[in-house]
């Protein structure tokens, strides 16, 4: 299995304010991975780093062998990164059709002959999300906040990308809309795209993830698959402020 996405001894800072201090993980090809910490320990900075958004000042962001701390946000995005940001940012005035098709792309080397990773189509995000197949006439400011979720997750789909990170994607649903979206990224892991999730559901993540980067300080304090994780309830106390599997 190839390494996807390398990220060695980043750094990263706003203005005088250093945020992240030298943080490395990785993914491989297939993989779902996590970032995890309380709030204002560097996730989002993270991404928004990854994503060119934020620029690097040290380290490197390797991304299907080559680096690309430095280039432009939407040559990475044309790469083949997809991002569903906190906030959604839907386009309100587009059909949910129209959102869709937006930044369709079909990117060299998603179809399989076997069957598996092949190409996302309007049809098939419909498929994993019929809610969207039923408002595709509707603005995206006719939706509940779910259904926004959905279409922020499926425009991200359309691009076809080798990685989609999603930053925060239950933030604010539903219990019952949590679900679908738990559903959804769980069939999106079967179908063998490779994902970086950041969330607060431990437990959804353990059971979706393979391995997880806890973020204390602009710092990886720990990594390791969700077994260990899930064994290691001082963990949770500790940089997630949660209680553990079997401590309530």
């Amino acid at each position: 299995m190839t390494t996807l996405l390398e990220v060695e001894n980043l750094e990263a800072a706003y203005g005088v304010s250093q945020v992240l201090f030298g943080l490395s993980f990785s993914i491989r090809e297939g993989e779902v991975a996590t970032l995890l910490g309380r709030n204002g320990m560097g996730k989002t900075t993270t991404v928004r780093a990854i994503m060119g958004l934020t620029p690097a000042c040290a380290g490197v962001v390797r991304f299907r062998g080559e680096a690309v701390q430095g280039w432009p946000a939407d040559r990475i995005a044309r790469a083949g990164i997809a991002l569903v940001p906190e906030g959604r940012q839907i386009f309100p005035n587009l059909t949910v059709r129209e959102n869709l098709v937006a930044f369709a792309a079909n990117r060299n080397g998603r179809a399989r002959h076997d069957g598996r990773a092949m190409p996302w189509t309007l049809e098939r995000v419909y498929a994993i999300f019929p809610q969207l197949a039923e408002r595709a006439r509707n603005m995206g400011n006719q939706l509940s906040g779910g259904e926004q979720q959905m279409l922020a997750i499926g425009r991200a789909l359309m691009t076809n990308p080798h990685l989609l990170i999603l930053d925060e994607a239950t933030e604010g649903l539903a219990p019952l809309m949590r679900e679908e979206i738990w559903r959804c990224l769980a069939g999106l892991r079967a179908a063998g795209q490779s994902m970086l999730v950041i969330d607060k559901y431990v437990e959804r993540l353990i059971g979706l993830a393979d391995h997880h980067s806890l973020i204390e300080r602009g710092r990886v304090a720990w990594q390791g698959n969700s077994a260990q994780l899930a064994a290691d309830p001082e963990l949770w106390h500790h940089y997630l402020g949660v209680m553990g599997p079997g401590e309530r």
